[in-house]
C-alpha cells in the first residue's frame, strides 16, 4: 500500500473529484489518495463519487482550514467519465 497526495485546496465543484478520480485511475488496488479540498460540496461529492466509482472513503476530517479526505482504491477498474453507474450519458 503506498499513500499519495492531492492538494485540491481552492478549487470548487467539480474540480475536486475530477483530479480526484484522475489521479486514482493512476494507483493500483489498495493504495490510499490523501486529498485536501476547501470546496464545501466536496463534502457531499467526494463520498458520491466513493460509492460510486467503487473505492473506500476511509476518512474525513478537518485539517486546517481544509478537509482531508482519505481514500482507498478498492475498483480495479474505473468506470468510462460520462458514465454513472454503467449508464449512458445523456448525448448518447
Amino acid at each position: 500500500m503506498t499513500e499519495f497526495t492531492l492538494d485540491a485546496r481552492g478549487l470548487l465543484c467539480p474540480l475536486p473529484v475530477l483530479k480526484a478520480r484522475k489521479r486514482l485511475q493512476k494507483l493500483e488496488r489498495g493504495d490510499r489518495l490523501l486529498m485536501h479540498a476547501t470546496d464545501p460540496a466536496a463534502l457531499i461529492d467526494v463520498p458520491h463519487f466513493c460509492m460510486e466509482a467503487g473505492h473506500k472513503l476511509v476518512e474525513s476530517r478537518e485539517d486546517g482550514d481544509a478537509v482531508l479526505y482519505t481514500i482507498k482504491t478498492i475498483a480495479l477498474k474505473m468506470k468510462k467519465p460520462g458514465t454513472v453507474s454503467g449508464l449512458l450519458p445523456l448525448s448518447a
